[in-house]
């Protein structure tokens, strides 16, 4: 972690799986091994409880353990989160997965963050409590900072805490969310053309 002295600037705040990695949860999969119904994964799981909450856990993390494992980094991603940082920007990530996995993931590929919150870091996305309490935690101003994400969820949770919002898409296809955020990329160094130096 980079020692931080500065003004109450922003911060920018990355989502993991899907946004600095090339997407490889299947969430499907982990639904239909569950035996969930369509919708958040981990929302569903609060609906559970003993044995069955129990076993979903073990799914979930056996999924989260082989995608950090396979995990690959989106073109640039490093190259463009290192350029970010010199800009003066404090990094984050802010994900839905577990400490365990995400922490595995940005130490395998190298990639420095000053802060990352997990799920364990309670309530999850799309509430913006996250995106407040790190500010807090480095000094920033929500409103002066931005939130990337792949999922609805990122921009939702960004928007509710004041950020400015960055979609980062798949394909050629716009998602029907993509209206919902301030910036649209489809690749993460078009962010140095949108986001200045701090």
């Amino acid at each position: 972690m980079r020692e931080l002295a500065h003004s109450p600037g922003g911060m920018l705040v990355f989502d993991l799986d899907g946004t600095i990695t090339v997407p490889v949860l299947d969430f499907d999969a982990m639904r239909a091994e569950i035996g969930l119904p369509p919708g958040p994964i981990l929302e569903s799981l609060e609906l559970l409880d003993g044995a069955k909450k129990v076993r979903a856990m073990e799914v979930v993390h056996a999924h989260e353990e082989q995608a950090a494992i396979n995990a690959q980094l989106r073109p640039n991603a490093k190259e463009t989160l290192d350029a970010l940082s010199r800009r003066g920007w404090p990094i984050g990530v802010l994900t839905r997965n577990a400490r365990r996995w995400a922490s595995i993931i940005l130490e395998t590929h190298g990639i420095r963050v000053d802060l990352m919150y997990a799920r364990e870091e309670e309530p999850v996305k799309p509430a913006p409590e996250p995106i407040l309490r790190m500010c807090a935690e480095l000094n920033c101003a929500p409103k002066a900072s931005w939130m990337i994400g792949d999922h609805l969820m990122d921009i939702e949770c960004g928007r509710g805490a004041g950020c400015q919002t960055v979609l980062i898409m798949d394909g050629n296809e716009m998602p029907e969310h993509s209206g919902h955020a301030d910036h649209v990329i489809r690749e993460l160094e078009e962010l140095l053309a949108i986001i200045p130096s701090r």
